[in-house]
């Protein structure tokens, strides 16, 4: 499996993840949310809003022009402390755990 089958397999776990915790959004953001100048669009959306909204939107969209990844990945690092004590968000915060291995090369599935 390539490196892009294996980025869009986690966009869809982790959508799948969104979806079973309830926390899918079907309606769009406005687009002042997008205007943030904090690190995962604290101050204008939710965690659960930026996986969908801007991280899912940039793997799609890296995988389907076939472009590149970064080289490093701190989502899984700020999940753990963004979504301390929620305990059914546990497996978002593993798989984005695991999406930080598989970006940063350490990690071959």
């Amino acid at each position: 499996m390539d490196s892009y089958q294996t980025a869009a397999g986690y966009a869809d776990r982790m959508e799948q993840e969104l979806r079973a915790m309830g926390v899918w959004q079907a309606q769009p953001l406005p687009p002042e949310a997008f205007q943030s100048r904090r690190a995962f669009f604290g101050d204008t959306m939710s965690f659960y809003q930026w996986v969908q909204f801007v991280l899912l939107a940039r793997i799609r969209e890296i995988v389907a022009a076939g472009g590149s990844f970064p080289k490093q990945s701190q989502v899984g690092a700020y999940a753990v402390r963004e979504l301390d004590g929620e305990n059914e968000a546990a497996g978002l915060v593993s798989l984005l755990c695991e999406f930080d291995r598989f970006i940063e090369g350490r990690l071959h599935a």
